[in-house]
């Protein structure tokens, strides 16, 4: 059985390959990537696969039972990017999509929940049989964040008390890997998140524990904390789009207790302790 895996040169893809790798032949695997060249290091067949090239799309999935479409990073564009690969995918008789949504896709206030409405939709549309992960933030989006807080001795955001049930990318990534080898989860819609919900003053208090240092959280406005960001020299577009996730998360937009992450990969997912540890570091 082949399973394919688009997108597989990024962060959330190396870690689905790992995971795969454990579970089923690498002779059946497949990366699908823009630039072969760019995934030698990948241990598996890679194949030029262009979400806005249809024509490299029918052509990498010929053969392909089982399809892992990992959602592309442009805003405004991947939803034409991703009816394309839905369409070669049922062109060229995939067995079975996994799609990875967002966090209760059909009801968040996330920005970049309509785009993914709009991919389930057309999805569910194709006929193609399919499997949703809904899968909550990455705690590294948080995490990364340290060492900007350490230099300025606070960590900001615009969330308030919200509570947050991130996963890190690893935990995200088995439970892809499970969804793709083996079988029940047609039809299924996943809502993906970690075990325990933290707040940002909760991350401040564990960076502050393992550090030794008072690092505190400082709530701003929304408007101020995208001045901020901007100021460090982040894009504004960008700036303004994480102090919005921020004020969504406030909104219970990161909020899931249902713990079918962790019931999917058949272990507790990684607490917030580790991740900052690991990140701790990775920055030493």
């Amino acid at each position: 059985m082949t399973i394919a895996i688009t997108g597989a040169t990024g962060q959330l893809g190396r870690l689905v390959l790992d995971s795969l790798r454990k579970k089923a032949p690498v002779a059946g695997l497949a990366a699908l990537v823009r630039s072969p060249e760019k995934a030698t290091d990948l241990g598996v067949d890679a194949h030029e696969a262009d979400y806005d090239r249809p024509a490299t799309l029918d052509r990498a999935l010929s053969g392909v039972r089982t399809l892992l479409l990992i959602s592309g990073p442009v805003p405004g564009q991947r939803v034409a990017q991703h009816r394309n690969v839905i369409e070669a995918a049922k062109k060229a008789g995939v067995e079975r999509v996994v799609y990875t949504s967002v966090l209760h896709a059909d009801s968040s206030p996330l920005d970049v929940a309509p785009d993914h409405r709009a991919t389930e939709a057309a999805l569910k549309a194709s006929g193609v049989p399919y499997t949703i992960l809904r899968n909550s933030w990455y705690t590294e989006n948080y995490t990364g964040s340290i060492s900007g807080a350490l230099a300025g001795g606070a960590l900001l955001g615009s969330a308030g008390d919200a509570r947050i049930s991130s996963a890190t990318r690893a935990d995200y990534a088995e439970a892809a890997a499970v969804v793709l080898t083996s079988g029940s989860h047609e039809g299924r819609i996943y809502e993906l998140a970690g075990d325990e919900a933290w707040t940002l003053a909760d991350l401040a208090a564990e960076i502050s524990r393992q550090t030794g240092r008072s690092i505190p959280y400082r709530n701003l406005p929304a408007e101020e904390y995208a001045r901020v960001l901007t100021g460090i020299g982040l894009p504004e577009g960008l700036a303004r789009a994480i102090a919005g996730w921020d004020v969504a998360a406030a909104q219970g937009a990161l909020f899931d207790d249902s713990r079918q992450l962790s019931r999917l990969i058949g272990r507790p997912t990684a607490p917030l302790a580790v991740a900052v540890a690991d990140a701790l570091k990775q920055a030493a």
